[in-house]
Parts: C-alpha cells; sequence; structure tokens
C-alpha cells in the first residue's frame, strides 16, 4: 500500500478522556484499556494516549495496561522532555507523536514549533527511530513547520485541525480548508506521510477525510462525549462510515 495516498483511511481513537472521566471521581471505572478493546472491535486502526507531565488523565499504570493488553498499534503523544523520552524508549509504544504542552492549557493548543525547536527535537526524534518507533511531529499546516519535519528525520506530521474545527464563517473554513491542503499536498511532496486531528466531529471530518495525502485521522474528545449518548462502539463506526464516504 502507498503510504500516501492510502486505500483505507485509519482511524486512531484517542482513549484519553475516558481517563479523565475516571480520574475526576477516582478508583478503576471506566478504564482506558477497556475502552481501547471497544474501539478495535467497532473498526479504529489505532489507539492514541497522551501522557501528560502532570498526569492528569492517562497514567503510567494506563500505558503500561495498554502496551500489555492490546494488540492495534499505540500511538504515545509526548512532549519533548527527557522524562517523555525514557518513558518511550521503556516502552517501544509503535508511534510517539511529539506535541507541544503547557500544564496550564485545557487540551494541545497549537502546533509544535519544530522549526525554532530543531536543536532541542534533533535528538530526541533520533533517539525515537533508533528504537524503532514511528516518529510523527503535530504541527500547524504551514509549510516551513513540514520543511522542518522532514529536516529532522520525522516520517510523519500530524496536521492541527483545530482551527479549521473551531472556524466559523464559510470563508473561514473554506480558508482553513485550503490551508490543509495546501499543507497536505506539500508534505506528501516531501515524501512524509500526512495526518491530522484535533476537534474532528461527524459534521466537518469529510473535507478533510477526502483530501487524498491523508493516512490517518485522530479523534478523542468528540468520541468519548459522543459515546455518552450512544455508546463507544456505535460512535466510533459511524465516524469509520463518515470517513470511509468521504474517501470514497
Amino acid at each position: 500500500m502507498n503510504h500516501l495516498r492510502p486505500d483505507r483511511l485509519r482511524l486512531g481513537v484517542n482513549i484519553d478522556h475516558v481517563a479523565t472521566i475516571r480520574n475526576a471521581r477516582g478508583g478503576l471505572h471506566p478504564d482506558p484499556v477497556r475502552a481501547a478493546l471497544m474501539a478495535a472491535e467497532a473498526g479504529a486502526d489505532g489507539i492514541t494516549a497522551h501522557l501528560r507531565e502532570d498526569r492528569r488523565h492517562i497514567t503510567d499504570a494506563d500505558l503500561d495496561a495498554l502496551v500489555g493488553s492490546i494488540s492495534l498499534p499505540l500511538n504515545l503523544e509526548m512532549a519533548a522532555t527527557d522524562e517523555m523520552l525514557g518513558i518511550a524508549l521503556a516502552h517501544r509504544p509503535h508511534a510517539a507523536c511529539i506535541v507541544p504542552e503547557r500544564r496550564a492549557e485545557r487540551t494541545t493548543e497549537g502546533g509544535l514549533d519544530a522549526a525554532g525547536q530543531h536543536n532541542s527535537l534533533a535528538p530526541i526524534v533520533a533517539r525515537l527511530r533508533d528504537a524503532g518507533i514511528r516518529v510523527s511531529l503535530f504541527v500547524a499546516p504551514e509549510r516551513h513547520q513540514l520543511d522542518a519535519a522532514a529536516k529532522l528525520g520525522a516520517p510523519v506530521v500530524e496536521l492541527h485541525t483545530g482551527p479549521y474545527s473551531h472556524a466559523v464563517t464559510d470563508a473561514e473554513v473554506a480558508a482553513e480548508l485550503a490551508r490543509l491542503r495546501i499543507a497536505a499536498e506539500h508534505g506528501a511532496a516531501l515524501g512524509l506521510e500526512i495526518h491530522a486531528g484535533h476537534g474532528l466531529t461527524y459534521d466537518n471530518v469529510a473535507p478533510v477525510a477526502a483530501m487524498p495525502q491523508l493516512a490517518e485521522l485522530n479523534i478523542g474528545h468528540f468520541l468519548i462525549g459522543e459515546a455518552v449518548f450512544t455508546g463507544l462502539g456505535p460512535a466510533i463506526a459511524r465516524m469509520r462510515a463518515a470517513m470511509d464516504a468521504a474517501r470514497a
């Protein structure tokens, strides 16, 4: 399969906010591992989990359990710190997506400055790649960030779709889609595998999923929210169907 124009757009399901609900009260329920297993049954192609510095949702114990329990590829979202590098090297997930992280933010608010942080990112990218972990960088859909990712040797970029997802007017939506489309085309021309994610829903996923350069979408908060009303399996299955229809 050509990794730049895949026949099937992959769906990575982020289970962070199953842990958020659990941690609101403490204890063991709901279990992120159970959510990951249900996601696999519902048509997910991978599981994403973000181990934050403050452990606000996913914990080290969750990561241990996921590595030992799931058969789907695990994508570990991580900050570019020595602590997280050590954890990634110890657990050897299928993939590691390097994201910016600030303690005060509710969720990841912007893309990684791959261009401005080249010197600090280069050794981390190199060590992850040497360990056989697929490295991706979560970046804004900007040419210079994609150029920087390629220069760093990261084989994958995940385009930040937050500005598109939060656009209000038709003109804003069109402008953000154009940014994503141009970035996807440019990244593919550089030989990068292109992923996308942040804020995607049933209502806005189709134009992004239709971009032929994209290999994978990572979606979490919306699916966990929908699961409250429909169940996790049906929520994921509906998103999977929407993606397949858009790609077709």
